[in-house]
């Protein structure tokens, strides 16, 4: 490799490294992008580095040093409580009357009902006289149209268009 491209080279796996790094941060994935960045900075800064082993060196000792910090941030924050500040400790209890979802609704299934509303695939009908949220089994339901619930999936209401 000629000497006049390796800071070209450099150049390029630091930004890579970098983009990998803030698609990791703002798109949350599998950690993929952010292992490829961690290791195209290195790469780059190794391109860059006179002394090999000097710049091994640095960034092993970068690697401890970051360690050791975020294992003493998190000391740190358990010892005086900084992370019940930074988190939401309120929970949400059935007995209190949060719910995911509603037991009765099963017993909507195999009944009929009109659609009040489109149900592009989802939209609001009237089913045993109780306004619902429900979603069709397939395409477009227009309003009005006779319906019956095929199944409910914990609040997810399933309807299919009657002929």
């Amino acid at each position: 490799m000629s000497p006049e491209l390796i800071p070209w080279l450099a150049a390029l796996a630091l930004l890579l490294g970098i983009l990998g790094l803030l698609l990791e941060v703002f798109m949350a994935g599998f950690g993929v992008a952010g292992v490829a960045g961690v290791v195209l900075i290195a790469w780059g800064i190794v391109l860059l580095s006179v002394d090999i082993s000097i710049t091994f060196k640095s960034l092993v000792i970068g690697l401890i040093v970051s360690m050791l910090v975020f294992i003493l941030g998190i000391k740190l924050m358990s010892r005086f409580n900084l992370w019940q500040r930074l988190t939401l400790s309120k929970r949400q209890l059935n007995d209190e009357g949060y719910r995911s979802s509603r037991d009765e609704l099963v017993d909507f299934t195999g009944q009929e009902g009109i659609t009040l509303t489109p149900l592009r695939p989802s939209g609001v009908a009237e089913v045993g006289g109780e306004r619902l949220d429900v979603v069709s089994e397939g395409g477009f339901i227009p309003a009005g149209a006779k319906i019956k619930v095929v199944r409910v999936e914990s609040i997810r209401i399933v309807v299919r268009a009657l002929e």
